[in-house]
């Protein structure tokens, strides 16, 4: 139940979409024994599937949820964050690391990013601060690590939380440390199109005990139950069922054995997944740019020293004064069969929801803007060998003939 490649590919005819599934015999297997035992909501499964993860990103907790967006919006919530609190985070990310900032209450301040990296903008974050900051929530977009060692210096000298939104970076490193380290949390999903999938889920992560308990009760309505200290807490309320004893205001964000069977049987491949996603990266930026010198029309990105960036996508920046659009470029790869898609949301700024959010702008979002008009990834997953990367420069070079 591998991906299934077609027995010959086509040159401009055979499709190269953005993702392909990551799973095979050994999870199917594992779901259909689930299904046969009954036992199919969050139990064992998911429960080893959380210690994997935790001890593959290096921290004490983990806490697996039904989506990477239910992740986002759990964090934020276990921050006490209170109404009018401000939470730094990039204009340029998907719409679920932004509204669930909304819907704790808190304020998303929108700042600009990098051209080179797509993220969070250092100095951004400094001149976004305000009496009302409570919070940092930088995203690796696309895989690429931020400047965490800088925002996490920004953030305890002005005593700020950070929350990675590491959903698009597994297993990418900063300075041989794995995102989902530096921040007081991260989030990561393992959404159908991602390194690796449970078709639907997320996690958190954290070294905070009182973080990771407070997790795993809003996760489950807010019950008392998953939490370290119940048996105190049943006592405090004798006359309440313990069964049934809520103490916060909390989701249902239970993932199901289904889920964290598949994630069980996934993580192990991730490496190699990744190795192939690093690669592919290698071999277009070779070709593209040092062999091919297109570099005066597009910009792609480059793994910078001291990181690991493990590639949820294969950019493309069309350069100012390039005698071609963005789209131009995107239609005839798509007629190739190649696959393309807008980066992320684009300017969060500008999508129509944000007028029913309650939000802040800070400084110029021009860099976010020129993503937003100019730039588009194609898929860069394990499904592309020696003939899809060969065929896509091929199209390139045709394209700028």
């Amino acid at each position: 139940m591998q991906a299934v490649k077609p027995k010959a590919f086509i040159p401009g005819q055979t499709r190269i979409p953005l993702a392909v599934p990551t799973f095979g015999d050994a999870e199917v297997n594992e779901a259909i024994d689930s299904l046969k035992s009954g036992m199919l909501t969050m139990g064992v499964k998911v429960k080893r599937f959380e210690e994997m993860w935790a001890d593959y990103i290096g921290v004490e907790h983990a806490v697996m949820v039904n989506s990477g967006s239910s992740a986002n919006l759990l964090a934020l919530s276990c921050l006490g964050l209170q109404p009018g609190d401000e939470v730094i985070t990039p204009a340029l990310t998907w719409a679920t690391t932004v509204f669930p900032i909304a819907q704790v209450g808190a304020v998303p301040v929108l700042v600009d990013v990098d051209l080179d990296t797509y993220n969070i903008g250092l100095w951004e974050i400094e001149r976004a601060l305000s009496p009302r900051t409570k919070a940092i929530m930088p995203v690796h977009l696309l895989g690429n690590p931020c400047h965490l060692r800088n925002i996490r210096l920004i953030a305890d000298h002005e005593n700020l939380r950070v929350v990675e939104d590491a959903c698009e970076a597994h297993g990418a490193t900063l300075d041989g440390h794995k995102v989902g380290q530096w921040g007081d949390l991260a989030t990561f999903s393992f959404f159908f199109s991602h390194h690796i999938s449970t078709i639907e889920g997320g996690m958190i992560v954290t070294n905070n005990e009182k973080i990771a308990d407070r997790c795993r009760s809003l996760r489950s309505f807010g019950w008392a139950r998953p939490m370290a200290d119940f048996p105190d807490l049943a006592k405090r309320y004798p006359h309440i069922d313990p069964r049934f004893l809520f103490l916060n205001a909390g989701y249902n964000f239970r993932p199901t054995e289904l889920q964290g069977g598949f994630g069980i049987h996934q993580l192990p491949r991730l490496e190699g997944f990744i190795q192939q996603r690093r690669e592919t990266a290698a071999y277009w930026n070779r070709e593209l740019v040092r062999l091919g010198g297109y570099s005066d029309y597009i910009q792609l990105q480059e793994e910078r020293p001291g990181t690991r960036h493990v590639w949820f996508a294969y950019p493309i920046l069309v350069r100012p004064g390039a005698p071609f659009t963005r789209n131009q470029l995107q239609a005839f790869l798509e007629n190739k069969g190649v696959e393309t898609r807008q980066i992320e949301a684009g300017n969060m700024a500008i999508q129509p929801a944000m007028q029913q959010i309650k939000h802040r702008i800070a400084g110029s979002l021009a860099n976010s803007e020129y993503i937003h008009s100019n730039a588009f990834f194609i898929g860069v997953h394990h499904g592309i060998g020696p003939e899809e990367r060969e065929a896509v420069v091929g199209y390139f070079k045709e394209f700028f003939k």
